[in-house]
């Protein structure tokens, strides 16, 4: 798991097999989702045991899972950590893991994927980032969250907003969108997968430039110096130099830019913060979602209430800007946004 179908086949030549074998094992892996090599069994005995010799097929499955009374569930993964997150032969570190979740809602489902152990970032709201960061986790790891669930059948849409910043982990996220979205892999549309960012420079143009999904950005405040008490990463590209940088992308047609917007009370929800992040995103295509903030332990930030949140989508609304307030799911076993965490598991 991990590998493109071109990787595959190589493998299959290396070990003296026919090339278009590594085809046959790319549809047992992410169209059957075999989890044995054994299960192959259009390839010869012998060389499904020649593949097993130096392979296996990599899905672990989760070691733990909890209900929320809303339908969300919440498992727990172990993770094989790399310094690269393309390795998958890596061996999983029994002390590792990440939280992924299932929301289901109606005829759509939705899996929040985590992409490290932890996260850089530091954003004083959010859960993950008092975790600190323990490691990138592979491109193997991250599908195997899609591979190992057991309500893999139900998904519909896939958004990498669980643990950890997707660009600082790029190389891992692009190859997990590359075999989500190839031919030759699930065959998933991009439409059905947003990815998102604080806005790392540099990797996020990359990000732009070499996929189609969906991008979704962590703004939480149109004003600098705000944001950056906030968010420690707008030192390093201000949201003014992000939404620069989408300006210069088409979001008319199949791929939408959205931004996400934790709502504090009195702090980033008024009058003038809704005229400010009109002014920044004036002419852009795009959409902002509203969140609800869901404390966390240390973090003395008031959340907005209802009133405060519809008063604010409703100012943007007016502004020509498409705002929604987002459903919170799960808050009940820790699986609303911001509250994900392994740092004690």
């Amino acid at each position: 798991m991990g590998m493109t179908a071109t990787e595959l086949k190589a493998v299959a030549k290396s070990l003296g097999m026919p090339a278009f074998t590594g085809g046959q094992i790319a549809q047992w892996l992410y169209q059957k989702h075999v989890t044995g090599i054994d299960e192959m069994t259009n390839l010869s005995k012998a060389n499904r045991e020649l593949l097993a010799q130096h392979y296996d097929v990599g899905a672990m499955p989760p070691i733990d899972c909890q209900h929320s009374e809303d339908g969300t569930v919440k498992y727990l993964f172990p993770v094989r950590c790399s310094s690269d997150g393309t390795s998958s032969t890596a061996k999983a570190d029994s002390h590792k893991f990440v939280e992924t979740v299932f929301i289901p809602d109606g005829e759509r489902a939705t899996l929040c994927v985590s992409c490290q152990v932890g996260c850089k970032m530091n954003c004083i709201f959010c859960q993950t980032g008092k975790q600190g960061w323990q490691g990138d986790i592979t491109a193997a790891d991250i599908l195997n969250q899609i591979y190992s669930l057991p309500d893999r059948e139900k998904l519909t849409n896939l958004v990498f907003m669980g643990q950890g910043e997707p660009m600082d982990n790029l190389d891992a996220v692009l190859r997990a969108t590359e075999i989500l979205t190839a031919a030759n892999g699930y065959a998933w549309s991009p439409k059905r997968i947003t990815v998102s960012s604080v806005g790392v420079k540099g990797k996020l143009r990359r990000f732009l430039d070499e996929s189609q999904c969906h991008v979704a950005i962590s703004m939480h405040s149109p004003l600098h110096e705000q944001r950056l008490q906030l968010m420690p990463a707008e030192k390093a590209m201000p949201i003014a130099e992000t939404v620069a940088l989408l300006r210069q992308y088409d979001f008319t047609h199949q791929r939408r830019c959205s931004f996400e917007y934790i709502c504090f009370a009195g702090l980033n929800d008024t009058p003038a913060h809704g005229r400010a992040i009109a002014r920044l995103l004036q002419g852009l295509e795009c959409r902002v979602n509203l969140i609800r903030f869901h404390q966390i332990p240390g973090v003395d930030l008031p959340a907005s209430d209802e009133q405060r949140m519809e008063q604010l989508r409703d100012q943007l609304t007016r502004q020509g800007i498409t705002t929604t307030i987002r459903a919170s799911r799960g808050q009940d076993i820790l699986a609303a946004c911001g509250l994900l965490s392994t740092a004690h598991e």
